[in-house]
């Protein structure tokens, strides 16, 4: 297993069983039980490609085939998936696409779209559907 570790405000560490590395186009593509660890937040996926600037530190996530999430936001856990799951470091947001399913696990609130976008700076959240699909919110409410 591979492991890749790498600094830049927090600690980041990847798992993967394939590890490619281009510096010319300053990409590196893991496969094969991918894992990306940062701080209480975990991304797993069967493929990743990390994009780099050009000193070397990453400046995009895309996450592809099974993509997973956990992320910690505020006080709140969110669980999710999606065909494809992008992290900018950059602009601090998380963008879901196709088959976007977030889960809030303390209220069990869920949001279902076709696109769903997190930013983390503005703490606002975007959900959009495709082809005249509707966008889903589930969530309980309290009877009195």
């Amino acid at each position: 297993m591979f492991m890749f570790h790498c600094c830049f405000a927090a600690q980041i560490e990847v798992k993967a069983l394939s590890f490619y590395l281009d510096e010319n186009a300053g990409k590196s593509i893991l496969s094969g039980n991918v894992e990306v660890k940062k701080e209480k937040d975990i991304l797993k996926s069967d493929k990743l490609i990390i994009y780099m600037d050009k000193n070397k530190k990453p400046i995009k996530y895309e996450a592809m085939q099974n993509a997973k999430f956990e992320i910690y936001l505020e006080d709140k856990i969110y669980k999710g998936s999606g065909d494809r799951f992008i992290y900018n470091v950059v602009k601090d947001t998380y963008e879901i696409d196709g088959n976007a399913i977030i889960n809030e696990i303390t209220t069990n609130k869920q949001i279902y779209g076709d696109k769903i976008v997190i930013d983390r700076k503005k703490n606002t959240y975007l959900v959009e559907s495709k082809n005249k699909n509707p966008i889903r919110f589930v969530f309980d409410v309290e009877q009195k």
